[in-house]
C-alpha cells in the first residue's frame, strides 16, 4: 500500500469534509451552540463496499448537522428481521432503521403501530420528483397495514435492485461461449458448460432465501405483469397454484437433476457460494444487483451481469425493484432529524457513492457524476434502466404475505432436495397464500 504525505491526506480529509457541507441539508445557524442529538441508525450494509458507502455517508452528514451522532448499528438481514420488531417497541430503540418490505415485515410492523408515515415528509422534501409512484408502492400501506401498495409511504429506499446473471467473462472467452439472447440458448449453455466439466451456476441454498430468486427468476420469464402485481399486492382472487409457477419449479428441478448448481448446495451459504463464483468455480450465478460491489475488487477474474433472457419470440419480467427501505420508529422523539436522514440517504450525492461502489442507485445519478460507466457496474445500470423504462419491474415473492418468506423456503427446500413434487410444491405455496387471503377479506 502507497504511504501518503501528512499534510496531503489533511488537506485530502478537509476538503470532503467542506464538500459535504456543502451538498448537504442546509445547517440552521444562530449563537448558541446547537444541543447534541445522537441518532440510532440501524442498517444491513453489513459487507465492506456497502459499509464503507454508510460510514462515509454518515460522517457527512454529521459535518453537515453539528452535534448529531449518527451511532450506527449493522445487522445481517436475518437478524435484522427478528430484533427489529421489539427493538422499534423501546424508548430507546432505533431512531431510523432499514425494514424489509412485504407483509412479513413492514407490514406486521406498520400494523403494530411501530412505524411513522411518511407522506408529510414525501410532500416536504419533495420526495416525488425523485421516487417514481410504482416504486413508492412498493413501501407503502395503510395504516393498519391490511393493504399493501397504497395507502401512506413508510420508507425510503437508497438502492436499486435487478436479478439477473453473473457470468465469469475470462471463462467465457477462453471457451468460446456467448452471452445468451433466449432462454432456449441460456439452457443449451447449461449443459454445455456442464459438459465442459465447469459448475455451470454457483449456489448455496443453505441461507434460504438465495432459492427464492433461483426460482422466481425462471418463474417471471413464464408470468405477467398483471399476475404478479395481483399475487403480490393480494387483489383479484390471484393464486400460486398456477401452470405457469409449476413449469418454474419443474424446470428449477430439472436444474438440480441435471447438476447445473454446485455440488453440495444445500449445504453451502450465499456468501461462500459467491466466493466460489468469485473464485473461478463456477461459469455463472444468479443473485442480485447488491453483489457487483464485491465483485469488482480482490479478484484476477473479470465479471459481467446479464438478464435471465426470456424464450424466443416473447417478452419477460425480471425480478426487481428498491433495496431495503430505510423506516423511522414511530415514536421517536427525532422524527425531523429523523427525515432529514432519510432525505440524505436519496440524495444525489448518496446515489454517486453508491453507483462508485458498484451498487445501482435509487435515484438517478447527478449530471455531473463521473462513474465510469463500462465494465460490470454498466451492466447492472443498463439492466434496472433496461426493466424500468420497459415497465417489466417484477417483484420478490415472499411479500406476499406475512408468512410466505418462511413458507417458500421450506417448501423449495423439499423441492430442491427432491422431496416434493412441483404440484405440490404449487399446492402447498397457495394454501398458505390463500389462508392469509381469507384473513384480510
Amino acid at each position: 500500500m502507497k504511504r501518503f504525505n501528512f499534510l496531503f491526506a489533511l488537506f485530502t480529509v478537509s476538503v470532503l469534509v467542506l464538500n459535504a457541507c456543502q451538498m448537504a441539508p442546509s445547517v440552521p445557524t444562530g449563537s448558541e451552540a446547537p444541543q447534541p442529538q445522537t441518532l440510532v441508525v440501524w442498517d444491513q450494509f453489513h459487507r465492506d463496499v456497502e459499509g464503507k458507502v454508510m460510514d462515509t455517508l454518515n460522517a457527512e452528514f454529521e459535518a453537515a448537522h453539528p452535534g448529531v451522532k449518527i451511532e450506527r448499528v449493522v445487522k445481517v438481514l436475518d437478524d435484522l428481521k427478528i430484533t427489529l420488531p421489539l427493538a422499534l417497541t423501546q424508548a430507546d430503540g432505533p431512531d431510523v432503521a432499514q425494514v424489509n418490505q412485504g407483509r412479513n415485515d413492514m407490514g406486521s410492523m406498520v400494523e403494530g403501530g411501530l412505524l411513522l408515515p411518511l407522506n408529510k415528509y414525501v410532500t416536504q422534501f419533495n420526495w416525488g420528483k425523485v421516487v417514481s409512484v410504482s416504486v413508492a408502492k412498493r413501501n407503502s400501506f395503510t395504516t393498519d397495514g391490511k393493504t399493501f401498495g397504497q395507502g401512506e409511504v413508510f420508507g425510503v429506499s437508497p438502492t436499486a435492485e435487478v436479478v439477473g446473471v453473473y457470468y465469469n467473462k475470462s471463462m467465457f472467452k477462453e471457451h468460446g461461449w456467448d452471452v445468451p439472447t433466449t432462454f432456449e440458448d441460456f439452457e443449451a449453455l447449461l449443459a454445455e458448460i456442464k459438459a465442459a466439466g465447469i459448475t455451470p451456476i454457483s449456489f448455496g441454498s443453505l441461507d434460504g432465501w438465495p432459492a427464492i430468486h433461483e426460482y422466481s427468476a425462471i418463474q417471471h420469464l413464464l408470468v405477467s405483469m398483471e399476475y404478479i402485481d395481483n399475487f403480490v399486492y393480494g387483489i383479484n382472487n390471484a393464486s400460486f397454484d398456477i401452470p405457469e409457477n409449476k413449469q418454474a419449479a419443474e424446470i428449477l428441478l430439472d436444474w438440480v437433476k441435471a447438476g447445473y448448481f454446485s455440488d453440495g448446495f444445500a449445504g453451502i451459504g450465499y456468501d461462500d457460494g459467491n466466493l466460489l463464483f468469485k473464485s473461478g468455480k463456477g461459469a455463472m450465478t444468479i443473485t442480485g444487483s447488491w453483489l457487483a460491489g464485491e465483485l469488482l475488487a480482490g479478484t484476477d477474474q473479470e465479471f459481467g451481469f446479464f438478464l435471465l433472457p426470456p424464450y424466443s419470440g416473447k417478452s419477460a419480467l425480471a425480478i426487481g425493484g428498491v433495496g431495503i427501505p430505510f423506516s423511522i420508529r414511530a415514536t421517536t422523539t427525532k422524527a425531523d432529524l429523523a427525515a432529514e436522514y432519510l432525505d440524505w440517504m436519496i440524495s444525489p450525492r448518496a446515489a454517486e457513492l453508491w453507483a462508485e461502489s458498484g451498487m445501482v442507485p435509487a435515484i438517478e445519478l447527478p449530471a455531473d457524476s463521473r462513474v465510469d460507466m463500462s465494465g460490470l457496474f454498466g451492466d447492472t445500470m443498463r439492466a434496472w434502466n433496461e426493466i424500468n423504462k420497459n415497465n417489466v419491474v417484477g417483484h420478490y415473492i415472499d411479500w406476499a404475505t406475512p408468512t410466505f418468506y418462511d413458507a417458500s423456503v421450506a417448501e423449495l427446500q423439499k423441492l430442491l432436495g427432491e422431496l416434493t413434487t412441483p404440484a405440490e410444491f404449487t399446492a402447498a405455496l397457495d394454501k398458505v397464500y390463500q389462508d392469509y387471503l381469507a384473513t384480510i377479506k
